[in-house]
């Protein structure tokens, strides 16, 4: 399995950053996960990576902020499938509908395709709900988060219902119970991760840089 970062806080050479965060999951199916803030962010850098739209056959979305939706517009089109949050709004879910194949709410766990999974709708107390993605791997599950609104420690609890934890990729957002990462093979810190250098002070053999253009197979 085959993870692309396409958008990105920070970048490799020749592609562009912006606060937000998209990343390409090649399963059995190829996933976009989030689209960033730009739409016209977004494109260029798949254009640069070689990344066609009609190549996407599912979107995932984490959750309604502008910088994990922004960029729809550059990935809808009328063959795919798009997981959204039920809590979205139906203003938001409606716009979708009208461009894309099928919207597919979520509310519990569930598996999107064999191999990657979703937690379902996550909140911690009055917070925004969000999903994050759950991928298995030989070594164990992986994590794919948005923001990790609903508290990174909480998001890694759930995914336990479908393994052992190997790793996490994504936003972790203000988390920083640090020390509770440390049963992890794989720490990836992107996005809004407020302590991303501290984690990889903390755990320099395991902990990689985030950027678009950053391959990660696991």
């Amino acid at each position: 399995m085959k993870l692309r970062i396409v958008y990105d806080n920070e970048a490799k050479e020749g592609l562009e950053s912006d606060w937000g965060f998209s990343c390409l999951l090649e399963a059995e199916k190829k996933i976009l996960f989030d689209t960033g803030a730009s739409a016209e962010i977004l494109s260029r850098n798949m254009q640069r990576l070689g990344l066609k739209k009609e190549d996407i056959e599912i979107i995932a979305l984490s959750h309604e902020h502008w910088d994990h939706i922004g960029g729809l517009d550059a990935v809808l089109h009328q063959n795919v499938a798009v997981y959204v949050p039920h809590s979205f709004t139906r203003g938001t879910k409606k716009s979708i509908e009208e461009k894309a194949a099928e919207v597919v709410e979520v509310s519990g766990p569930a598996d999107i395709v064999p191999g990657v999974h979703t937690t379902g709708e996550l909140r911690a107390g009055a917070g925004i709900k969000e999903q994050s993605l759950v991928l298995d791997t030989k070594e164990g599950v992986v994590v794919l988060t948005g923001c990790a609104h609903p508290g990174l420690e909480n998001i890694l609890e759930a995914a336990k219902r479908y393994g052992e934890l190997y790793g996490v990729i994504g936003g972790f957002h203000g988390f920083d119970n640090l020390k509770s990462l440390e049963t992890l093979k794989m720490i990836i810190p992107c996005h809004c991760t407020v302590r991303k250098e501290e984690i990889r002070r903390m755990y320099p053999e395991k902990a990689v840089w985030c950027g678009a253009g950053v391959v990660i197979e696991i």
